[in-house]
């Protein structure tokens, strides 16, 4: 190799490595932001349905009432993320933190969720910054309020003691599924009028359409498998709509869209694709699975 050929080759790797960092900060960035944008979001929810609840004795008795009228309306308009539970959380979010200047930013709103829980003012302040500092997860945030670990901190003269069976409590919890599946997946990031309206084909072509921001919305170690798999009986084939693999948890996820309310036929079906999925791949037939 010439030698401005070989100098050339080291600055392009170097150029590369350059380029891998700024796209992988890119996507921590992208990650952190919409966390950032949801948590906020949800607290300016919650602070104006308070603020129309206080604003005079009719709106408050019609208070009762409120919250359905909202969720009829916001769920027909931007999905599920909007029912009459997730806003009674966002009221009872603005209510427990209401400076929004005083969020930690690195928490998501699952966190928030989760610290809504604890009634005392201090203890959920204090594990805000906790779980902020120490990067806990929402696991590991809900396992350190269920052992009272901030009430057991404030009263114990042994606290390095108190710090170090936390620590260890956290290093034992088994991985669980919510670790790398976001519950539940909201198809609302789309952006298409009418997604619960969609035609189930209409809808599993939106989603091939998006289906790297798909992928990022379905949680950490998923990989695309296959459209319109077939699996076969003797007498007849079927089609799952979507396949993906979690290389995490080393397990095939099927997902069979509907645009209409699930029914107990829905279930049984999807209990028999898996069982024959699982059956191929109890077999050895993982290779032809994965390549059909």
């Amino acid at each position: 190799m010439h030698e401005n050929d070989r100098s050339l080759s080291v600055n392009i790797d170097v150029l590369l490595g350059q380029l891998r960092a700024l796209i992988a900060d890119a996507r921590k960035e992208a990650k952190r932001t919409v966390d950032v944008i949801q948590v906020r979001t949800c607290w300016e929810i919650g602070r104006h349905i308070v603020e129309f609840e206080q604003g005079g004795q009719a709106r408050a008795a019609y208070g009762k009432k409120l919250l359905s009228r909202l969720a009829e309306s916001l769920t027909g308009e931007f999905g599920k993320g909007f029912d009459v539970s997730n806003l009674r959380y966002m009221r009872l979010f603005y209510k427990s933190f209401p400076i929004c200047d005083t969020l930690c930013h690195e928490l998501s709103w699952s966190h928030y969720r989760t610290m809504l829980r604890v009634d005392n003012h201090k203890a959920r302040q204090w594990y805000m910054h906790e779980a902020a500092a120490l990067n806990w997860s929402v696991h590991a945030l809900d396992r350190q309020i269920g052992t009272l670990y901030y009430e057991r901190l404030l009263l114990s003269s042994d606290k390095s003691s108190v710090e170090a069976e936390a620590e260890a409590n956290i290093a034992a919890l088994p991985r669980s599924l919510r670790e790398f599946v976001r519950d539940p997946v909201m198809l609302e990031f789309l952006g298409l009028p009418g997604t619960g309206k969609l035609l189930e084909s209409k809808l599993e072509q939106a989603l091939m359409d998006k289906l790297q921001a798909f992928l990022l919305e379905l949680g950490k170690g998923f990989a695309f498998v296959a459209r319109q798999q077939r699996i076969s009986t003797e007498s007849q084939d079927f089609y799952v709509d979507l396949v993906f693999y979690n290389y995490l948890l080393k397990c095939f996820v099927l997902i069979d869209l509907k645009n209409g309310k699930l029914t107990h036929q829905d279930i049984g079906q999807m209990d028999m694709y898996v069982r024959m999925y699982d059956d191929r791949h109890v077999q050895g037939q993982l290779e032809d699975c994965l390549w059909q």
